[in-house]
């Protein structure tokens, strides 16, 4: 198969299908009728040789080849877009962009001040909106509805660039009348009485899904 004979908006609408799971919600993400997104459907169907999306009780569900290409295709195409942005430099000084990212409630409390100060000072009009894990899906940062995602995360996507921004350890917090303060060891921590913070009731959520939810208290 030839690349010259391939429609690569087609590659478009193969990411949008498989993102919305849906043709009318994807006809409308792309600005077209639902019609023309049906045909290009069809058209998908043809050069793959597979359904790519058949329709299930739950509603449209990618098959196993449509989940194998999913990831090529939005790689692929993030790689297309970065090559097609302009050369021009950002320059924050006079941006009025507004950011969207999403961050953990501690992320939130130790990185976002420090950043609005600098924003203050290099960013003046830039405006951030700060989403907590419960608001976003990888759905919506895969689409540009959110441009970062700042937590930690177990799965992601492979079409995600991810980086560390710093790590972290545990620490206990003791009553300094506590009788063993002074030799506070790990048979003293597993002795001693503890306080469970839990917003949910059954651990610490974990990643950007609520619907996976890990079972992780803090201990």
């Amino acid at each position: 198969m030839n690349l010259d004979r391939i429609d690569l908006n087609l590659l478009v609408y193969l990411d949008v299908l498989l993102r919305e799971g849906s043709v009318t919600k994807a006809a409308h993400q792309l600005g077209i009728t639902q019609p023309a997104m049906s045909n290009g459907l069809r058209r998908l169907r043809e050069l793959f040789g597979d359904p790519l999306l058949v329709r299930t009780s739950e509603g449209m569900t990618a098959t196993e080849r449509a989940q194998e290409l999913q990831p090529v295709i939005r790689k692929a195409l993030g790689e297309l877009e970065m090559a097609l942005q302009p050369l021009e430099e950002f320059e924050a000084q006079v941006s009025h962009r507004v950011f969207r990212i999403m961050v953990s409630d501690y992320a939130e409390s130790t990185l976002v001040p420090e950043l609005v100060k600098r924003l203050r000072s290099d960013a003046p009009d830039v405006i951030l909106d700060v989403l907590t894990p419960s608001d976003v899906t990888f759905k919506d940062v895969e689409a540009g509805k959110v441009d970062m995602a700042i937590n930690r995360f177990d799965e992601m996507p492979q079409s995600f660039h991810q980086m560390t921004l710093w790590q972290d350890d545990f620490v206990c917090l003791v009553n300094p009348d506590h009788p063993r303060v002074s030799q506070f060891d790990l048979d003293a921590y597993l002795a001693s009485k503890h306080i469970w913070v839990s917003k949910t009731g059954m651990g610490a959520g974990v990643g950007i899904d609520p619907e996976k939810v890990v079972r992780l208290g803090w201990v």
